[in-house]
């Protein structure tokens, strides 16, 4: 896709690119994805990234309006099997969080060097900077839907210290945590949920049209005995299945009737 049919795709707000690329705005310093309701900005004035990473490591921040930082990395790297889609995915598991670069390299049976010319290459963004990305991604995510203290919030969303995630934070979204938190209550996202003994609930962004009913029906043929279960009834059903976590085992749900606001709960 050249550069031209990225603008029209901008242009038109076209939500099929979501998460294919982003474009940033240089005179407002601004990334966003390609169906930000924003009004459109001039070509002249328009870069385009194929990933937030990319975006971010160009000093650019997230939109407040179409939250780029939802859609981090395109789901084409879901089916790749080349050593850029294997790596996304582990960099989305928290690979480079845990054993670092090297870590991710030895796993993917490539030299440090070349898996960062790799992604550098065809992301706009190493390895470092891509677990960045994703980092910051979960941590907005736990400031905005959940009641979760700000330090526990910085080491389960793998920063290495508190100070480290307020000044990514800051540079990212130009807000400490806390005023990313005051947000949601002040409806730029929603209230976060009230504490729950039984789990930690979340507020799951997804990209419509979601077909719950459609979705929770295949679920349920497909559920695999003992990993995976659904119960209710169609309409307010709750898809359940366990979880080999880095610390243990884990349960997370997913709940098909959608709330006020339109977003899942896990």
């Amino acid at each position: 896709m050249d550069e031209e049919t990225r603008y029209e795709a901008v242009a038109s707000r076209d939500a099929r690119f979501d998460g294919a690329f982003f474009f940033a705005v240089e005179t407002t310093g601004i990334y966003c994805r390609p169906s930000c309701p924003a009004v459109t900005p001039k070509r002249k004035n328009v870069r385009f990234y194929p990933t937030a990473a990319a975006a971010q490591g160009n000093g650019f921040r997230a939109c407040r309006r179409c939250r780029p930082d939802a859609v981090p990395g395109s789901a084409e790297w879901n089916v790749r099997a080349d050593v850029v889609g294997r790596a996304m995915r582990m960099i989305g598991d928290g690979v480079v969080d845990r054993e670092g670069v090297p870590g991710l390299a030895g796993r993917l049976g490539y030299s440090t060097r070349q898996v960062q010319r790799q992604l550098t290459a065809e992301l706009g963004a190493g390895p470092v900077a891509l677990a960045r990305a994703q980092r910051a991604h979960t941590a907005r995510t736990l400031l905005q839907t959940t009641v979760l203290p700000v330090t526990e919030i910085a080491f389960a969303a793998g920063f290495a210290s508190v100070r480290q995630f307020n000044d990514t934070i800051r540079q990212i979204y130009a807000r400490t945590p806390s005023g990313l938190r005051a947000e949601s209550h002040r409806g730029v996202g929603r209230a976060a949920p009230a504490p729950s003994d039984a789990g930690i609930p979340l507020r799951l962004a997804y990209r419509g049209a979601y077909a719950a009913r459609d979705m929770f029906d295949l679920l349920a043929d497909e559920a695999v005995p003992f990993v995976e279960e659904v119960i209710g009834e169609p309409g307010f059903r709750t898809y359940r299945r366990t979880l080999r976590l880095p610390h243990g085992p884990g349960i997370v749900s997913v709940d098909e009737r959608l709330p006020a606001g339109g977003a899942a709960r896990s």
